[in-house]
């Protein structure tokens, strides 16, 4: 494969743009214009052409309506209303005076925003956009910073996921890995040994666990105002219920939905059969009708509810715009065929030394760029194993583990990934912050994660590779905190 080396100026344009300027739509509106020039070399008809045709595709292609993005359109506008419905009919307000009683500390309120990151692990993108959403009246009661809240909701939802083969991702990698006609042990079980070898997942989960405890590392707090003692009861079911409608029903009409259409019986078949855009779309729908009910029964008008609805519609008016072309830039890159690109070059020059943790650099480069770990998944997964069963056969598994954290890696700290970019608004931030604050936890832990994958490609084993991994991100997650606090102080 010839490398294109100008198809690469869009991509390097949009990161740039994104990283230097506070407007992301601009950044991303000037990659797909650059890469729809390059794509049709600089022929202004054409350019215009191939704009409208990407932009259309993302919802109708091929003569049928793209479900999956209308799905999360849907949801994103839904749970959007549900928010400005707790927070304008008083849902909000009774909700925090009852957690007056129960949750007396920020340090509480972050380990709640992680906890909830935990409750709804059935999809990333879902988990990105309901816990952003539900916790930003918790984090402005006790004072949590934004970038802080999104750094949480970004930590907790795809590292749990590419860890979970019972989440949205299971069946996804599952998949691919069924794929590999070497591979030595069975798909479901390649999927179990890949999660015991994922240093970039569990341990930024843990690290963001240990950033709840101890509130370091986004400035100094803000200051908190006293908790009164004589604050009403509050009532917390306004918020709650809706809530639970919403857990409980994600995962039932999941379950539902596969049970429907899988042509074997299990769990696992299910969810590989589960239609998740849809169940996402309706357990929003479902929670919306339930939060319109409520609200209507404490008194609140039906004109009131009606400028509730207008109002949470166009509150996701930024986040729409911005995931709209996070999807256009990413036919953009599929179309210039940069990450085929990527993986040639490794081919070539990746040393068999190096080979796990090339690979995770490799698949970390690759999904920041694209800004997509499924699309890296998809690509790497195969090219990934054939590598490795060239290269060193016994390091297969290690080179698949490498690969899915590296994606998972890329992802999080990819400034066009439609995680980060949910994470943020959802959360109330905006993308550039959430981005650039969560870099220096993402890129410690990367070094950890490192070390491990080293380790394994040096015949260490998993034990003695966790060993090192943990022992390395102590290290450097100490050192960020004093560096951190130093930094607040001055």
């Amino acid at each position: 494969m010839d490398v294109n080396l100008p198809a690469f100026l869009p991509l390097v344009l949009t990161l740039v743009l994104a990283l230097i300027f506070r407007h992301t739509l601009l950044a991303l509106g000037a990659g797909i214009l650059a890469g729809a020039m390059v794509y049709t070399q600089l022929q202004p008809q054409q350019t215009l052409e191939y704009l409208l045709d990407i932009a259309s595709r993302q919802l109708y292609r091929d003569g049928q309506w793209q479900s999956w993005h209308l799905d999360v359109l849907a949801a994103m506008v839904l749970l959007g209303v549900m928010t400005q419905l707790f927070a304008r009919g008083g849902a909000v307000t009774a909700f925090g005076d009852w957690l007056y009683t129960r949750i007396r500390t920020r340090r509480q309120a972050r380990l709640g925003v992680i906890l909830l990151g935990w409750l709804v692990f059935i999809d990333g993108i879902f988990s990105c956009l309901a816990v952003g959403h539900v916790c930003q009246p918790l984090s402005e009661r006790y004072q949590i910073r934004r970038e802080q809240l999104a750094y949480f909701v970004d930590s907790n939802a795809s590292p749990l996921c590419a860890l979970l083969p019972f989440s949205s991702w299971g069946p996804y990698l599952i998949a691919l890995l069924a794929g590999i006609s070497f591979l030595p042990v069975s798909p479901l079980s390649a999927f179990v040994e890949l999660g015991q070898m994922n240093f970039y997942a569990v341990l930024t989960i843990a690290v963001s666990l240990y950033v709840a405890w101890q509130g370091f590392g986004f400035g100094r707090e803000l200051p908190q105002a006293p908790l009164s003692a004589a604050v009403s009861k509050g009532n917390p079911w306004l918020l709650l219920l809706p809530m639970l409608t919403l857990l409980v029903a994600s995962v039932g009409l999941t379950l539902w939905s596969g049970a429907n259409n899988a042509q074997a019986p299990g769990v696992m078949a299910w969810l590989a059969a589960a239609d998740i855009g849809a169940a996402m779309r309706n357990a929003a729908l479902l929670a919306v009708t339930v939060c319109l009910l409520m609200m209507r029964a404490t008194g609140r008008s039906l004109r009131e509810l009606l400028a509730d609805l207008v109002h949470g519609t166009r509150s996701m008016g930024l986040a729409i715009g911005i995931l709209l072309c996070t999807w256009m830039i990413g036919s953009v890159i599929k179309d210039l065929k940069i990450a085929g690109m990527l993986a040639h070059l490794a081919e070539i020059y990746l040393n068999p030394s190096l080979l796990v943790a090339g690979m995770f650099l490799l698949c970390a480069l690759m999904a920041f760029a694209t800004g997509s770990s499924w699309g890296t998944f998809a690509i790497m997964i195969p090219i990934g194993a054939e590598i490795a069963s060239q290269v060193a056969p016994e390091l297969l598994l290690p080179a698949l583990s490498a690969v899915l954290a590296g994606s998972v890696f890329g992802d999080h700290c990819s400034p066009i990934s439609d995680t980060s970019v949910l994470s943020a608004t959802s959360s109330g931030c905006e993308p550039r912050a959430h981005v650039l604050t969560q870099l220096p936890f993402a890129l410690t832990v990367a070094a950890s994660s490192l070390v491990g994958f080293q380790m394994l490609n040096a015949g260490f084993g998993k034990l003695g590779s966790w060993s090192l991994a943990i022992i390395s991100c102590i290290v450097l997650v100490g050192g960020l905190q004093w560096w951190m606090s130093r930094r607040a102080e001055g």
